[in-house]
């Protein structure tokens, strides 16, 4: 029996001791003859993301939100150029919003040019619509909501 057991602490005392030996490898690197070109490709993190340039359609409905609002005085003309852009820095400045980023999304819908909706999925039997006010509803069906959300328990 204890010959058994030498056996086996033995072994086991090998394998141990053996797999480090066998878990290593040398990794060579394969060198090509070729050159690099002189020339680098641009790193995903330095190219450009997000939208580059407002369209002309879009700039001649912020410019005449702009002019309905009295920030621009100028006929819109489709183009986002200077007077634009310190009207609509002025205006984003005057709502306490940031201005360095242009346009800004609350400023747009505030100027009433905020998404539209219209076309959506489920848009053809929507309102859009702010909810009635709570006291409209019956006291049955407010009652009904308090009871399943275990407020008045």
């Amino acid at each position: 029996m204890s010959t058994i057991r030498t056996c086996l602490v033995f072994a086991l005392s090998a394998t141990i001791l053996s797999l480090p030996a066998l878990a290593t490898r040398t990794h060579k690197t394969v060198t090509s003859g070729r050159t690099r070109s002189a020339h680098k490709a641009i790193p995903k993190s330095h190219r450009v993301h997000g939208q580059q340039a407002i369209q002309p359609e879009r700039v001649t409905e912020i410019q005449q939100a702009l002019v309905r609002e009295h920030y621009l005085s100028t006929e819109p003309n489709g183009k986002w150029d200077s007077a634009t852009e310190a009207a609509m820095q002025k205006y984003q400045s005057d709502q306490g919003w940031q201005t360095k980023l242009m346009p800004d999304s609350r400023a747009l819908k505030k100027l009433g040019l905020g998404p539209d909706y219209s076309t959506a999925i489920n848009a053809k039997d929507a309102t859009f619509a702010p909810p009635p006010p709570v006291s409209t509803i019956p006291a049955e069906q407010a009652s009904g909501f308090a009871q399943a959300s275990g407020v008045n328990r």
